[in-house]
C-alpha cells in the first residue's frame, strides 16, 4: 500500500516536473525570439523616424521618445506569429531528441499534455489581449502627443531645396537652392494670415538666426507682397527679419481610432446603438471619432484588439498535430511542413478578416466566433486521434 501510495506521488511529481520543464522551454524561447525580432524590426523603423527630426525640424528628444513608444505596437504585431513558431520548434525539437517519450513512460496521455497547453494559451491570449487593449493605444497615443506638443526647432534641417516645405502651419517656404553654410538662395515665402489676408515674400539669400532666443528668417534684396481682399501692397527691401516665434505645424491634432482608448471605443459603439435609427450622422462630442460613419473603423479597432488575440489557442494546439504519428513513420517529414503551413495559414486569415468587419451584425458576430469554433474543432480532432492511437496500443 505504501508502495503505491510513494509511486503515485513519485508520478505526480514527474509530471510537475516535465510539465514545468516543457513550459519554460516554450517561454525562454518565445521571449528570446520576440525580443530580438522586434527590436530588428524597430531598428528599421526607427530609421523610417528620422524624417520626423531631419526634414520636419523635430528635436532628437522628440524622435527618441516617439520612437520607442512604438515598440509595444511592434511587440503586438509579432506576438501571435512568434508563439506559434516558437511552440512548432521546441516540439520539434523535443520530437527529435526523443524527448517526448519520456512524457509516454510516466504515463502522460496526450490529452493531459493538450489540456496543459490549452490553459497556457489562456494565459497568452490574456496577455495579448492587455498589449493590444491597453499598453499599444496608450503609446501611440503617448507618441502622437508628443509630436502634438512640439515644436520645429531645427529649422535649418526641414527646408529642402526645389521643394514647397510646408511643416509650418499656415507657412510654405521654397529655396531652389541651398549651400553647405545654410544659405538659401531664390526664396519663395508664402504666410496665410486668414481667409482673406496673406503675405508672400520674394528674396535673393536667406537664412535661419536666433536674434534673442527667438528664431528668425533673415531675408536679404527682396520684395514682400501684402494681400487683404481685393487690396495689395508692395514693399521691397535689402534686409527683412521673418519671424518663426509662436508657430504651430501641421502635425493632425486629434486622435485616430487606433489611439482611442478601448473603453472609449466600447462605449462609442453602445452610444451608436442606443441612438434612433434616424440619426445617421450621429456624433459625439465627448469621444474623439465616435460617430455612426466611423462605426465600421471602430468595429476593426475592437476586432484586432479583443477577438483576434483568441486565435492563439488554435496556434499553440495546431504543431500538435506533430504528435498525431512517430517521428519515424515515412510521413512525418511531410506532417511538419503541412502543419507549419496551416499555422501560418491561420495567422494570415485572421489578420484579413480584419477588412470582412463591417456594419452587419450578423456577418460580424459570425466572424467574432471562427477562433473559437476553429480551436473547439481541433481541440476534438486531437483528442479523437489520441483515444484512437490509445485505444489501438
Amino acid at each position: 500500500m505504501l508502495d503505491a501510495i510513494y509511486d503515485l506521488n513519485y508520478h505526480i511529481s514527474m509530471k510537475k516536473i516535465l510539465f514545468r520543464k516543457l513550459l519554460t522551454d516554450y517561454l525562454t524561447f518565445f521571449i528570446l525570439a520576440l525580443l530580438s525580432s522586434s527590436i530588428i524590426v524597430w531598428v528599421f523603423q526607427a530609421v523610417n523616424f528620422l524624417d520626423i527630426m531631419i526634414e520636419d525640424g523635430r528635436d532628437y528628444i522628440v524622435y527618441i521618445n516617439y520612437s520607442l513608444l512604438h515598440f509595444p505596437k511592434i511587440l503586438a504585431k509579432l506576438f501571435s506569429f512568434v508563439l506559434f513558431f516558437s511552440v512548432f520548434y521546441v516540439t520539434i525539437k523535443y520530437e527529435n531528441n526523443n524527448e517526448l517519450l519520456i512524457f509516454w513512460n510516466f504515463g502522460i496521455h496526450k490529452k493531459e499534455l493538450v489540456n496543459l497547453v490549452l490553459r497556457f494559451s489562456l494565459v497568452m491570449t490574456v496577455i495579448q489581449i492587455m498589449l493590444t487593449s491597453v499598453l499599444v493605444p496608450n503609446s501611440q497615443d503617448t507618441a502622437k502627443s508628443f509630436l502634438r506638443k512640439s515644436t520645429v526647432n531645427v529649422f535649418e534641417n526641414f527646408i529642402k531645396p526645389q521643394r514647397f516645405n510646408d511643416t509650418i502651419k499656415n507657412l510654405t517656404i521654397y529655396s531652389e537652392k541651398k549651400d553647405s553654410e545654410g544659405n538659401l538662395y531664390n526664396l519663395y515665402v508664402k504666410k496665410k494670415i486668414n481667409d482673406n489676408e496673406y503675405q508672400i515674400t520674394y528674396a535673393k539669400k536667406g537664412l535661419f538666426r536666433n536674434l534673442n532666443n527667438t528664431p528668425y528668417l533673415v531675408l536679404f534684396q527682396g520684395e514682400t507682397i501684402s494681400g487683404k481682399g481685393k487690396n495689395t501692397t508692395k514693399l521691397k527691401f535689402l534686409r527683412s527679419e521673418f519671424p518663426l516665434n509662436n508657430i504651430e505645424t501641421n502635425t493632425t491634432t486629434y486622435k485616430k481610432t487606433q489611439e482611442l482608448s478601448t473603453i472609449n471605443l466600447i462605449n462609442c459603439i453602445k452610444k451608436i446603438n442606443q441612438v434612433s435609427i434616424n440619426k445617421i450622422n450621429f456624433a459625439d462630442d465627448q469621444i474623439e471619432n465616435c460617430s455612426t460613419r466611423n462605426l465600421r473603423s471602430i468595429l476593426k479597432e475592437i476586432y484586432k484588439r479583443i477577438i483576434i488575440p483568441f486565435y492563439i489557442p488554435l496556434l499553440m494546439l495546431v504543431p500538435y498535430l506533430l504528435i498525431l504519428i512517430s517521428k519515424e513513420n515515412e510521413n512525418f517529414s511531410k506532417l511538419k511542413y503541412a502543419t507549419f503551413f496551416i499555422g501560418l495559414s491561420f495567422i494570415i486569415f485572421s489578420e484579413t478578416t480584419i477588412r470582412l468587419i463591417s456594419t452587419n451584425s450578423l456577418l460580424n458576430y459570425f466572424l467574432f466566433g471562427i477562433p473559437f469554433l476553429s480551436v473547439a474543432l481541433l481541440y476534438m480532432v486531437l483528442l479523437k486521434n489520441f483515444n484512437f492511437n490509445h485505444n489501438s496500443t
